[in-house]
């Protein structure tokens, strides 16, 4: 599946350290991919359904972050994946990052090792 010219896609914001790590670790293992800010782009439905329902909105959704912190109660009480997605849609920035888009599935997060299993992958 992998190779030098495959194209992945790494969705995320620029600034977040994490997502620094792991643009490092593409560029350091000679991997193409695109970089998609949601933060100044945006991110559309169809998306996010697909990553909810791939790993669940509970994964997704980063309620560790500053931004889900900040919401008030009622906003993160009864949450569902229908809610969490209207959240992500109108706040990016609680999309937990990065998403690793691999062409027939997604990671989400950063772990080396995670990425070496994926990208190694045998065609």
């Amino acid at each position: 599946m992998s190779g030098p010219d495959q194209r992945l896609c790494l969705y995320g914001i620029k600034a977040c350290d994490t997502m620094k790590k792991a643009r490092t670790w593409l560029d350091e293992h000679g991997l193409n991919y695109d970089f998609h800010d949601y933060k100044s782009a945006g991110i559309d439905r169809a998306h996010l359904e697909a990553w909810c329902n791939e790993h669940g909105w509970q994964t997704v959704l980063n309620r560790a972050g500053t931004t889900f912190r900040k919401l008030d109660d009622a906003a993160k009480a009864d949450l569902d994946q229908a809610r969490a997605i209207e959240l992500m849609l109108a706040q990016p920035s609680m999309i937990k990052r990065p998403v690793l888009d691999l062409g027939d599935r997604t990671l989400i997060g950063f772990k080396p090792d995670l990425y070496a299993a994926a990208v190694a992958a045998p065609n």
